[in-house]
């Protein structure tokens, strides 16, 4: 099998026009005096590492969702968005890249679940607890939640971000602010899984970051994402087992697969392997805003 040609993804980028802010597993920041360049590439990371073969479309797809979703939910709390107005740039950067205004970030991680799932459902089988708030016992994977919780969780430059507790977040950010943050997180999650549930998908749990703007928290970074968040098909729901998934599903299945021992340096992808995950993130981008992916573009 062969590999996917390096011309359909992008997978670094080079603005030499303006100071490179940050790097990430999939981002790349650039400022520009009180505003921000933010570009989605196609790179994807799995067990921690930056793969070697990008995702055709992925950037668009987190970029698109995001956009989407900022629009959709500025009525509850107000965003850091700009423009995405890009035609300055080469056109390889069309439909991946937004400018936004440049925020104070709080350093928490604000996560809603509504199912019980991955690192709570291990948290949930050891202590019976999720970021110690307590739940009934006998739940299984994937169960619903009684009702959606705040875990928040530490930020990790690499790595996974660590769960922490409410009390140990109004540590790192006051109590009054964590409170806000919590009631912004929730009000975000129902509002969107209520709307997910229409469009056939089910929102097990998502990441939201904000910051501060002109004294003002705004909700920042990329929203309601397959990168960020566990969308589940809502007619293949089953709980008792792991679900499938619009997300890098294919990947972590094939690096499994192949036995990889999750060490340096991360391997290549079949070029079907990319393509099949390259479908469902644009199949999650269809299905949630009823637009087919290339009609987004500028």
């Amino acid at each position: 099998m062969g590999l996917v040609p390096q011309p359909a993804v992008l997978l670094e980028t080079d603005l030499r026009a303006y100071k490179l802010f940050a790097r990430g597993k999939v981002r790349d920041v650039y400022e520009d005096g009180d505003r921000l360049l933010i570009v989605a590439t196609d790179r994807i990371s799995a067990f921690d590492f930056i793969l070697a073969t990008g995702i055709p479309e992925k950037g668009r797809v987190l970029t698109q969702m995001t956009l989407f979703w900022l629009d959709a939910l500025r009525g509850i709390v107000p965003n850091h968005f700009l423009t995405a107005d890009v035609t300055s740039l080469p056109p390889e950067y069309a439909g991946r890249s937004m400018w936004v205004r440049r925020a104070e970030m709080f350093q928490v991680e604000c996560v809603a679940r509504g199912y019980l799932a991955g690192s709570g459902w291990k948290d949930y089988q050891r202590t019976g607890a999720v970021c110690g708030i307590p739940l009934p016992p006998g739940l299984q994977e994937s169960s619903p939640l009684h009702e959606p919780m705040f875990t928040p969780a530490t930020k990790a430059q690499s790595g996974h971000d660590e769960n922490i507790s409410f009390d140990q977040a109004a540590a790192i950010v006051g109590a009054e602010t964590a409170a806000r943050l919590r009631d912004l997180t929730l009000a975000l999650y129902n509002h969107a899984a209520a709307y997910a549930k229409t469009r056939g998908i089910l929102i097990a749990d998502t990441k939201f970051e904000f910051g501060i703007v002109d004294g003002q928290i705004v909700l920042a970074d990329e929203v309601l994402t397959p990168d960020s968040s566990r969308f589940w098909p809502a007619d293949q729901y089953q709980p008792g087992r792991p679900q499938p998934s619009f997300d890098k599903q294919y990947v972590r299945d094939y690096l499994e697969s192949i036995r990889w021992n999750k060490q340096p340096p991360a391997p290549a992808l079949p070029a079907d392997v990319a393509q099949r995950t390259s479908a469902k993130y644009k199949e999650a981008y269809r299905l949630l805003t009823g637009h087919h992916l290339e009609d987004a573009r500028p």
